[in-house]
């Protein structure tokens, strides 16, 4: 990529006042998002970057470092920087906050329970912000910790950018890792709401617990690191011997 091609790059209004350094640190993310690095695959160096995009080490240092702050590459110290990777550790401690009372942080089992490519109910529409012609993939899965059901979860996906998902026989426990390697999505950022609700029938049923009990129903929305909202869950938590674990960095 010639210093001019970067150039014209960072030639639109969106980015024409912003410090060099978040434009390096933009187009940077730009070429992740098209797989110029694969997940896990580690950047050139800071010397090899600067000369490329006719910019200082000192500036691209500043971009990666910007881009590590929001976890979009990884450094590792005296090896170098890396396109991060949802792997299974990482959705355990970033994006699974529920534990069990008095234990440490463990990754569940997912029991698939139903997929089906359906239209989309209007709470979804919103949440996803598609149009009611758009269709979307239905997931439903029961979460497992120590050999007991602590979690219902009903997963809603763009098809437009899962094609072909709801054919699929392989659905893995963790889906973050599945979106980036299968379908080039990867997760930048997650929104939680969290309010108490009470077991229905269905849920005593599927959880193994009395209804009327008390749940933590969690909404969540997820954004790739494009900008693009790529799924909307509800998850239905058990409380009476778990808890919702958030860490804020």
């Amino acid at each position: 990529m010639s210093s001019s091609q970067f150039d014209h790059k960072l030639s639109g209004p969106s980015l024409a006042f912003q410090p060099l350094y978040q434009q390096v640190s933009e187009y940077i993310k730009q070429l992740i998002v098209e797989r110029r690095w694969q997940p896990g695959e580690m950047l050139p160096s800071e010397f090899k970057l600067a000369d490329e995009f006719n910019v200082s080490q000192g500036t691209v240092r500043k971009a990666l470092t910007l881009l590590t702050d929001t976890k979009i590459v990884t450094r590792r110290q005296g090896v170098g920087t890396f396109v991060s990777e949802h792997t299974a550790q990482d959705a355990l401690f970033r994006f699974f906050p529920l534990q069990a009372d008095g234990k440490g942080a463990d990754l569940p089992k997912a029991e698939l329970l139903g997929m089906e490519l359906i239209s989309p109910e209007k709470n979804v529409q919103t949440a996803l912000n598609l149009s009611g012609k758009e269709r979307v993939t239905k997931i439903e899965r029961r979460r497992i910790l120590d050999n007991e059901f602590c979690m219902l979860e009903t997963i809603f996906l763009p098809a437009k950018y899962f094609a072909g998902l709801h054919e699929r026989k392989d659905i893995p426990h963790t889906l973050y890792h599945f979106y980036q390697t299968d379908f080039n999505q990867t997760v930048f950022k997650t929104r939680d709401g969290i309010k108490a609700i009470l077991a229905t029938d269905n849920d005593a049923k599927l959880l193994q617990i009395k209804a009327g009990e008390p749940l933590l129903l969690v909404t969540r929305v997820t954004e790739s690191i494009d900008g693009k909202l790529i799924e909307y869950r509800e998850s239905k938590c058990r409380s009476d011997h778990y808890h919702y674990q958030v860490e804020l960095d």
